[in-house]
C-alpha cells in the first residue's frame, strides 16, 4: 500500500471525513450493468454511453451541445484552442487551481492574473478591466467552491462590450445557480470536471457545454487526436487523446441521475453549519455563499486572526476525527513557482482569501448532526488560539 492509498483509507475511517464519494448498492449495480454492456459490445470509447452522458448533461445545463472529454483541464484547453488564443493574453483568476492558467499556456496563450473578491472568492471585475490590453483575447471566470458570483452578469456585459470572450470554468459548480439560472448560463462555453472529489464524478473526465456550433464541432475534432472522423486518420487539427471512455461515461450517467439529491443533502449540511457557526460566533462566512444557490462543493469560512490553519487541521483530525477539506486555494497562482514569469503586480485580495480560509467537510453522506459536531469541535480549539 502506498502513502496516498494509506491516507485515503485513514480519511475514510474518520468520524467526519473531508469528502466522500457516494455510490450506493443500486448505483453500483446500474454502473456495472452499463460497463458490462460496453465490454460485450466492444465500444469502449466514443460509444453510446458517452453520447448518452453528453445528451443528459447538456440537457441538465440547458445548453445546445455537450462534448465529453478526458478531464476538466483538457476541456478548458480545447475551448481556448477553438477560440484561437495563441500569442494573446487571457485573464484568469489569481485564486484558482493550477489547471485554469496552465490550460491557457498549453493552448499557446499568455495567462494574466486578476485579483479575488473576499465575498465570493471569485475574480474581481474591476481588476479584470484594469488588466485588459489590446492583446487581451478573453477572460476565464471560475465558480470557486460552487459559488456563482453575482458580478458574473456584469463581467459578461463588460466582455461583450470589449469584444472579449468569456469562458466559465465550472469545475466546482455542477448544479449551482445564480438568481435561478444554472452556472453554465453565462459565457460562450462552460467547462466541467468529474474528478472523484467533485459533487458528481465519472472517476476521471470533463465536459464542455456550449450553444456555439463551431466550438462543439471543433472540440470533437480536437479530443480525438485532431481527426476529421473517428474511423479516419486524416488529421485537421493538432489535437490529442482527450477522449472520455464509455466506462467513465457509465459512472457519470449514474452520478448525474442523483445530482439534485446530492446538492440537496449538501445544502442541508451547509444550513446546519450556518446555524451552528452563528451560535458559536467562531468564523466569518463569505457573503456570496448562499444555501439556496451554491452546490457546496466546498463550505468555505474565514478563520479569526491569530488562528493558524495547518495546526488547526491537524488538531481536528487527531482530537476529533474530523478532516477539514483542502483549501480553494492554499496558494494563489502568483505565488506558484511555475507561474513566476506571469506574477507581476499585487494581489491583496487573493493573498487574504488564500491565507485566511478554511473548508469544512461536506458531502452527500454527511448529516446536519455531523455539521454541528464539526463546529462544536472547532469551538473547543479556536478559543485556545491554536497556533502550534
Amino acid at each position: 500500500m502506498d502513502a496516498a492509498e494509506n491516507n485515503y483509507r485513514v480519511e475514510e475511517c474518520m468520524r467526519v471525513p473531508a469528502a466522500s464519494i457516494v455510490f450506493d448498492d443500486a448505483d453500483i449495480k446500474e454502473a456495472l450493468g452499463l460497463i458490462e454492456s460496453s465490454l460485450r459490445s466492444g465500444q469502449l470509447t466514443l460509444g453510446p454511453h458517452g453520447r448518452q452522458f453528453e445528451e443528459s448533461f447538456g440537457k441538465r445545463c440547458g445548453r445546445k451541445h455537450a462534448v465529453a472529454v478526458s478531464s476538466g483541464t483538457s476541456a478548458i484547453e480545447i475551448v481556448l484552442r477553438t477560440l484561437g488564443v495563441e500569442g494573446r493574453e487571457v485573464i484568469v483568476p489569481d485564486n484558482t487551481f493550477f489547471a485554469t492558467a496552465a490550460a491557457v499556456q498549453h493552448a499557446g496563450g499568455i495567462p494574466v492574473f486578476a485579483d479575488a473578491v473576499r465575498d465570493t472568492l471569485a475574480i474581481s471585475v474591476d481588476d479584470v478591466l484594469a488588466r485588459v490590453t489590446p492583446k487581451t483575447a478573453g477572460v476565464v471566470v471560475v465558480h470557486i467552491g460552487g459559488i456563482v458570483s453575482p458580478e458574473l452578469p456584469r463581467l459578461e456585459a463588460e466582455c461583450r462590450a470589449r469584444g472579449l470572450f468569456l469562458l466559465c470554468d465550472a469545475a466546482h459548480a455542477h448544479g449551482a445557480t445564480l438568481d435561478g439560472r444554472d452556472a453554465s448560463d453565462w459565457g460562450i462555453a462552460s467547462t466541467y470536471s468529474f474528478y472523484p472529489t467533485k459533487v458528481m464524478t465519472s472517476g476521471e473526465g470533463g465536459m464542455i457545454v456550449t450553444d456555439d456550433d463551431t466550438i462543439a464541432e471543433t472540440a470533437r475534432v480536437f479530443r480525438d487526436q485532431g481527426k476529421a472522423g473517428f474511423t479516419s486518420n486524416f488529421h485537421t487539427q493538432l489535437g490529442a487523446n482527450w477522449r472520455l471512455s464509455d466506462i467513465h461515461a457509465a459512472l457519470g450517467i449514474v452520478q448525474l441521475r442523483r445530482l439534485d439529491e446530492f446538492i440537496a443533502k449538501r445544502r442541508a449540511v451547509a444550513s446546519s453549519y450556518v446555524d451552528a457557526i452563528a451560535r458559536e460566533g467562531l468564523l466569518e462566512l463569505p457573503g456570496g455563499q448562499h444555501v439556496d444557490e451554491s452546490n457546496f462543493y466546498k463550505f468555505v469560512a474565514y478563520l479569526p486572526d491569530g488562528v493558524e490553519r495547518a495546526p488547526l487541521k491537524q488538531a481536528m483530525r487527531e482530537q476529533f476525527e474530523v478532516g477539514l477539506s483542502g483549501e480553494v486555494y492554499e496558494f494563489p497562482l502568483h505565488r506558484q513557482p511555475v507561474f513566476e514569469a506571469f506574477s507581476s503586480g499585487n494581489f491583496p485580495g487573493a493573498d487574504d482569501v488564500c491565507a485566511r480560509q478554511v473548508c469544512l467537510p461536506v458531502s452527500a453522506r454527511m448529516t446536519p448532526a455531523d455539521a454541528t459536531y464539526v463546529v462544536e469541535s472547532l469551538a473547543r480549539l479556536i478559543p485556545t488560539g491554536v497556533t502550534a
